[in-house]
């Protein structure tokens, strides 16, 4: 890969971790507003029902239907990232923002990050001694915010809920970029959101959720629409692709920018207060990403450096090896990294 060609991947890169910063850090409000009228499961399954029959759409429309076909082995592996990611993830956020502030629930989400290095880790991946150090940074504002509750934002049940809605996010943000996922990935969020939607839709009818258009605000009117476009149109996907061209450590770190951007936004609309405890949580989770994100591109600057003049050809391809032994052959390899 030539010089220039990292660059511009580099750029996308940024450019898609802005939009999940700032995007999703909004939705925490947008799902405040819609579990206002609309039951929290039922409500998250529409969003993603509507959101992938959207994209589908898009993409038939642009590249013929053919373009979502795709192997069935992919498909369930696609269908399973969807409900560990949407159904097991962002659908419990919304029934635990019936029990706490959208800025604690935004907080919490900062234990993706440790549970991604845990797991790169157990599996051989051993991450540099500064993303470890930045994620431990990052917990100890964790544990602040647990143990006092946000200074009362929130109750011990939606901190238990966030908390395993964060284990369940990790776990399909860490094997999504080892399984054997459509190599569109356009496509791939077209099946995780359908599959999530149609999960969260059942258990949401089945625990006894009902949901009566007519008595729907027209605020929760506004998040759906909010969270269909922007959370899962735009945002989604582009934390899809993040997952197969970006370090996964680096991803994990829109956990800590949300918070800020959650935070912001739920004082100037919802009317939540920004307790002493959110304020230091959030400044140690914050400077936690400084430390992850500053070791993060440290690889990439290395590797794209230009080779000295007179490197045998055959002594750079061996350089590359190792990353190619690890693929799992008859799969194709998906790129952790921007190298």
């Amino acid at each position: 890969m030539s010089s220039h060609t990292a660059d511009n991947r580099s750029s996308l890169v940024w450019v898609a971790l802005s939009i999940v910063y700032v995007v999703w850090g909004s939705t925490y409000l947008g799902i405040h507003y819609l579990v206002q009228t609309i039951p929290p499961m039922v409500g998250a399954g529409l969003r993603f029902v509507v959101a992938a029959v959207l994209l589908a759409a898009v993409l038939a429309i642009r590249s013929g239907p053919r373009v979502l076909r795709v192997p069935w082995r992919r498909l369930g592996t696609a269908a399973l990232a969807g409900v560990l990611l949407l159904t097991g993830g962002n659908g419990m956020i919304g029934v635990a923002e019936q029990h706490m502030s959208t800025g604690l629930a935004a907080l919490l989400v900062a234990s993706v990050p440790l549970w991604l290095v845990v797991f790169r880790w157990v599996t051989g991946d051993r991450p540099a001694v500064s993303t470890i150090a930045g994620v431990l940074v990052g917990f100890g504002g964790l544990a602040l915010l647990t143990l006092t509750r946000g200074g009362g934002s929130g109750s011990a049940l939606g901190v238990a809920i966030v908390l395993g809605a964060s284990l369940s996010w990790s776990v399909g943000s860490f094997l999504s970029a080892r399984m054997p996922m459509p190599a569109n990935p356009f496509v791939a969020s077209v099946y995780e959101m359908a599959a999530a939607g149609v999960t969260l839709l059942a258990v949401g009818f089945g625990r006894g959720e009902r949901f009566h258009p007519h008595e729907v605000s027209q605020a929760s009117w506004l998040g759906l629409a909010y969270l269909v476009t922007f959370g899962s149109l735009i945002a989604f996907t582009s934390y899809v692709w993040l997952l197969g061209n970006a370090p996964i450590s680096l991803v994990g770190t829109y956990a800590y920018v949300n918070p800020a951007v959650a935070v912001l936004l739920g004082v100037a609309f919802a009317g939540e207060n920004a307790t002493w405890t959110i304020v230091a949580g959030g400044l140690i989770i914050i400077l936690g990403v400084g430390l992850v994100v500053s070791t993060e591109r440290r690889p990439r600057e290395e590797v794209t450096a230009p080779v000295p003049p007179g490197t045998p050809r055959r002594r750079r391809e061996r350089r590359r090896s190792p990353r190619v032994s690890r693929s799992t052959p008859g799969r194709p390899r998906r790129r952790t990294g921007v190298r």
